[in-house]
């Protein structure tokens, strides 16, 4: 049986594992598993290879995830064998100035960890739930944290700096970006298969429930729209994207809104659940007949463009757009609205081509390369936390 490094990406709905065998070269996945916490009873839903097992969870879903955790852990010993597991590795969403790569999670790391809840409250308590349980239950088992936000960290200042006092800025009001990971695998699958346009100028949409835009040069994060938190740039599944600081102090001011309400108004109640009053799952409101349904998805779709064509005026020009994430790889009636804004680029899209949700979507004398590509953040904290591992090793 292999060393097996396993993974954690939790996000507020759902908590996703990656199982990997600890090679020499690489991590190598030998499995993948999910918990859905909106469901009811629990189970851990595990792939390997072609087979599917969906494992019945009896601990509940709430704050306590140690008996949650803990039944994961023992029908993962009785499968694998615990001393099977090498380390694991976390998808950590705020780093902030601190944290410019992985990090192996000890005491003072779990602080600074800590320290960033407020830049990122809905995702990083979450971690924070899984990492101090895992440390309970296996206290001599290496945890290994992975950064969002660690993909940005060498954008140039002048894409960091907001318009505000330098005082602010330096003590940490600045733009750091997200979806690092993500944005980590497309560069790198960009890299493997297209490298041509690799090295060129590249946008990255990240379309999910949390949802975001990434300008790549050569593969290196140039810009992107997410800020100073989750909140900023494109509208997501219950969240805003940009919006005019008025609106804040207005609402605060004379809206009768608390810090606490406002903050449940814009990450839970905003972006398409807002817009549309019905849903947050673009899916439901592409089967809609509903006006208002119609008129969430047209506002992402335009608002999503206008992005884009910011982005590029910070590229120079654009050699290619990818799309990733749950809408990204599988709405091609979302793709098709947001690329209809930017034909005038010289973007021309396959129809046929975009249904079928395939791997190039544009036309062979489309100027602008539009690809669909899976992203794969569990592999990423899988190498990063593999590469650490083997540094440290040997180190001493």
């Amino acid at each position: 049986m292999p060393r097996i490094l396993l993974t954690f990406n939790p996000g507020s709905a759902s908590i996703k594992l990656g199982l990997y065998a600890l090679e020499a070269a690489q991590p190598r996945r030998i499995g993948r598993g999910m918990i859905d916490l909106h469901q009811h009873p629990l189970r851990l839903h595990l792939t390997q290879g072609a087979q599917d097992i969906a494992v019945p969870l009896q601990a509940p879903a709430n704050d306590d995830m140690a008996p949650l955790l803990e039944e994961t852990f023992n029908w993962l010993a009785r499968h694998y064998g615990t001393e099977a597991i090498a380390a694991i590795g976390h998808r950590v969403v705020h780093g902030g100035d601190r944290f410019d790569g992985p990090v192996c999670i000890d005491d003072t790391a779990l602080a600074a960890i800590a320290e960033l809840v407020p830049l990122a409250p809905l995702h990083q308590p979450q971690s924070l739930r899984l990492i101090r349980t895992l440390r309970r239950l296996l206290p001599d088992l290496p945890q290994i944290a992975c950064f969002d936000t660690a993909f940005h960290h060498r954008q140039a200042d002048l894409v960091r700096r907001f318009a505000l006092p330098r005082a602010l800025h330096d003590a940490g009001i600045k733009r750091y970006g997200f979806h690092g990971l993500s944005y980590n695998s497309i560069a790198n699958q960009l890299a493997a298969d297209f490298p041509a346009l690799h090295a060129g100028r590249v946008i990255v949409a990240h379309l999910g429930s949390g949802a975001s835009l990434c300008a790549l040069h050569q593969g290196r994060s140039i810009e992107t729209s997410m800020g100073f938190s989750t909140l900023d740039g494109i509208p997501m599944a219950t969240r805003p994207g940009t919006l005019d600081a008025g609106v804040l102090l207005h609402l605060l001011q004379r809206g009768g809104h608390t810090p606490d309400s406002l903050e449940d108004l814009l990450y839970h109640r905003s972006g398409l659940l807002g817009l549309s009053g019905i849903s947050a799952d673009s899916r439901l409101l592409l089967e809609s007949p509903a006006p208002e349904a119609r008129q969430a998805l047209e506002h992402f779709s335009f608002r999503t463009a206008r992005e884009i064509l910011a982005l590029t005026a910070g590229l120079g020009g654009l050699d290619g757009i990818v799309f990733t994430a749950g809408i990204g790889e599988h709405q091609p009636a979302i793709r098709q609205a947001i690329c209809k804004y930017i034909r005038w680029l010289g973007l021309q899209l396959d129809p046929e081509a975009n249904a079928a949700n395939a791997q190039t979507i544009s036309t062979q004398t489309s100027r602008i390369h539009a690809l669909v590509i899976p992203t794969d953040e569990e592999q990423i904290i899988a190498e990063e936390t593999a590469r650490l591992l083997s540094r440290q090793a040997a180190s001493g």
